[in-house]
């Protein structure tokens, strides 16, 4: 055991003299052991991080690789990123190759943490429009996916820390009784859009799993499931004349891509673009409406209500 910890410690030295330069003080990932005897547990999403904060509480000490607004599909680890997951006792991500950069540092050496592939709990959609059947990552749209997630973590934290069991079961108990109701309010704030109008158009194909559930068609994206596409001119132009054959009054764009293009496909389409920008990869920054996960979800609907012609009724918490 000794041997394994004096190993440890040797590898956080050598990592900790590459990054050199870095403000490791004012950094909270790069806090020692010493500071803390919690658990050490590393989010690489925003939503999962949301999740297991609200499951792990004080027992725990969390790190969220990504902060609200970063789009996960391009985010590229820095050092201090390193230094986090070489220190966590327990490792939280996505999967499904949301997060590209960060499962291949991962499946690095020198990582002896456990890993928890959160949204691979979930059976994915398969999405065959761009040349492959691949895994849709975008899995948290529906609420009960959320809960099958919040599950995922219950149960990590458990085997991470056993007495700590019943804190956690009954913080995960409040946030499943959260996402059941909001996913019942959901459906009933989406059956108020007229049907004809019930087709969704956004920057990236980010909402099936939100479509699927709550009775919406994706009509079209003016990318792929990654950000990392670049959409063409041509591109723009065909999406634009289906959002005008379709009849749809309105599009949307997301809090973590840039809107430009979006922006031009509402104009050469004729349509309105959603007064508010839908989260998608990504919870909202802190005090914004969408800065956890429930408000994500019913923020979204909001938006999206609105813009279609349906008859919003807050959500009540």
């Amino acid at each position: 055991m000794m041997t394994r910890i004096l190993s440890k410690r040797v590898q956080r030295w050598a990592i900790a003299i590459v990054a050199i330069g870095v403000a490791i003080a004012s950094c909270d990932v790069q806090k020692t052991e010493e500071e803390s005897d919690r658990p050490q547990v590393v989010a690489t999403s925003t939503i999962i991080a949301d999740l297991t904060k609200k499951v792990g509480g004080d027992e725990i000490e969390l790190v969220s690789i990504l902060k609200p607004g970063n789009d996960p599909h391009l985010y590229e680890p820095v050092p201090q990123d390193t230094i986090a997951l070489e220190r966590a006792d327990l490792i939280l991500y996505n999967g499904y190759n949301l997060e590209p950069a960060l499962i291949r540092l991962l499946q690095g050496t020198g990582i002896q943490a456990e890993k928890v592939a959160v949204g691979e709990k979930v059976s994915p959609l398969k999405n065959t429009n761009y040349g492959k059947n691949t895994p849709d990552p975008h899995v948290w749209g529906d609420a009960e996916n959320g809960i099958i997630m919040l599950e995922a973590i219950r149960d990590a934290l458990i085997e991470l820390s056993p007495g700590d069991r019943q804190q956690f079961e009954e913080n995960a108990e409040q946030v499943r009784e959260s996402l059941q109701q909001l996913d019942v309010w959901i459906i009933a704030q989406i059956a108020t859009i007229p049907p004809e109008n019930r087709k969704l158009v956004t920057t990236h194909d980010a909402f099936e799993y939100y479509a699927r559930a709550y009775g919406l068609e994706v009509t079209g994206t003016l990318i792929g499931m990654s950000t990392e596409e670049q959409p063409s001119a041509q591109t723009v132009k065909t999406l634009s004349d289906e959002i005008k054959m379709a009849g749809i009054p309105a599009i949307f764009a997301e809090t973590t891509i840039n809107p430009t293009l979006i922006k031009t496909v509402a104009q050469e389409a004729g349509v309105k673009l959603g007064d508010r920008e839908l989260y998608s990869d990504s919870i909202g920054i802190p005090d914004s409406e969408g800065d956890s996960y429930v408000k994500m979800l019913a923020a979204n609907t909001r938006t999206i209500v609105e813009a279609l012609g349906g008859q919003y009724v807050p959500w009540q918490q």
